[in-house]
């Protein structure tokens, strides 16, 4: 039998418009708080809101988007999502007060959050059950190069342009984020409305059909480390000014995509032929490893050197989780596990975003970035005891079960 091809119309269409969400995301993530302060004056606790505000109502929104997800069907909702998210960026021109940029940031972040669980699920239906690792390792990939793209572009054309040109830019790629999704034309996706379109809708909505009880394992530990994760999205160009390194913070996000790229085709190959704790319990090593070398970074060199380790650590351990959880999940439930997936990450994020301000100015950035990796360290105790220690025993038990069964 050949191949199962990976590279399809449908999946570089999806992984594009991803990109150009997450590039929408990043961009706006660190123009917006610069804006409030400067030109809307406000406190730094109110910038801060500006994001949180934003992750906040994507959060919640996503158990039911995933609902929504099975009742009408992935396509319909992605094109739905993706409609708000473009309309919301629309309106960035127009708020003139805090209050009225918070209640945007809310409305935005429902179209991204029900955006970004309709493309996970949509993913994951695309990539060949053969080739799971290595094609959620490329589509994580386009979220990953928007991380990098993203704040550069942002902040290049705030200072060269100032923030009218910024808004131009956050529609225009918000636009191609829906053309793309349009494109996006699978006969499985279309088919999903047509065997699952009134079930959900006769029963009462409960618990269990907002929460994929499957990714609520994986999804705890991703958290865990996300929480370490987002003080590098927040604060290393603040650590870098700290150490005298701000000319090339610019370049950390650059190589860290870069050992990201160059990884890529053989870490999610590999997680497809040996398993995901072959990946796993490595790359949490290197992300420990990366903490440690970036919190006694004191000239360029290491700094960077930090960035590649934490680029193949932690760009190899997200991919994975959102692998394991999708594959956990039965085929009709995959829109519900990316939604509460991707919840419970983003909370750990979102936490650890506010958190570690508080502690890196008691202890400082460089001492904070040192200890985590301590912290780091202690995911792999909590992989084993919640994820795959958990996974041996159901594996030994269908073993057992197999003998029995030919036996009688």
């Amino acid at each position: 039998m050949g191949k199962q091809k990976l590279w399809t119309k449908d999946f570089i269409n999806i992984s594009l418009s991803n990109f150009f969400v997450f590039l929408t995301f990043y961009y706006l993530l660190v123009t917006l708080p610069v804006y409030s302060l400067n030109e809307l004056h406000t406190t730094k606790l109110e910038a801060g809101l500006v994001v949180t505000v934003f992750l906040f109502s994507a959060i919640i929104i996503r158990p039911f988007a995933g609902q929504w997800i099975e009742a009408k069907g992935k396509r319909k909702i992605l094109l739905l999502s993706l409609f708000i998210f473009m309309g919301g960026s629309f309106f960035y021109f127009i708020p003139d007060s805090i209050i009225s940029l918070l209640v945007l940031r809310f409305l935005h972040g429902i179209g991204f959050g029900m955006a970004t669980t309709a493309a996970g699920a949509i993913v994951a239906d695309l990539i060949p059950e053969s080739r799971k690792g290595e094609g959620m390792g490329y589509f994580v990939m386009s979220t990953n190069l928007a991380m990098v793209i993203g704040p550069f572009v942002g902040l290049t054309a705030l200072n060269k342009a100032g923030i009218y040109l910024v808004f131009i830019i956050s529609v225009f790629c918000a636009v191609l984020a829906f053309i793309t999704g349009c494109f996006i034309n699978n006969p499985k996706l279309i088919q999903t409305v047509v065997r699952q379109g009134t079930l959900s809708i006769k029963k009462k909505l409960t618990i269990q059909d907002l929460i994929e009880v499957s990714a609520l394992r994986i999804a705890i530990v991703s958290a865990f480390l996300g929480f370490i994760y987002a003080s590098i999205l927040s604060f290393v160009s603040v650590f870098a000014q700290e150490i005298n390194l701000l000319e090339v913070s610019s370049f950390f996000f650059v190589v860290y995509a870069v050992i990201l790229i160059l990884s890529r085709p053989f870490t999610g190959k590999w997680f497809d032929l040996y398993g995901a704790n072959k990946i796993i319990y490595p790359a949490i090593i290197c992300f420990a490893v990366g903490m440690a070398v970036l919190g006694i970074s004191k000239s360029a060199l290491v700094f960077l050197i930090a960035a590649a380790l934490i680029g193949l650590g932690w760009g190899t351990l997200f991919p994975s989780f959102q692998t394991i959880a999708i594959q956990n999940a039965a085929p009709n439930r995959r829109g519900t596990a990316t939604a509460t997936f991707l919840s419970i990450y983003d909370l750990g994020v979102g936490i650890g975003s506010s958190l570690v301000g508080m502690i890196s100015a008691k202890i400082g950035l460089g001492s904070f970035y040192l200890y985590s990796s301590v912290y780091v360290l202690i995911g792999i105790i909590l992989y084993y005891f919640i994820h795959d220690k958990n996974t041996r025993l159901l594996l030994k038990e269908k073993r057992t079960e197999v003998p029995s069964q030919n036996a009688g």
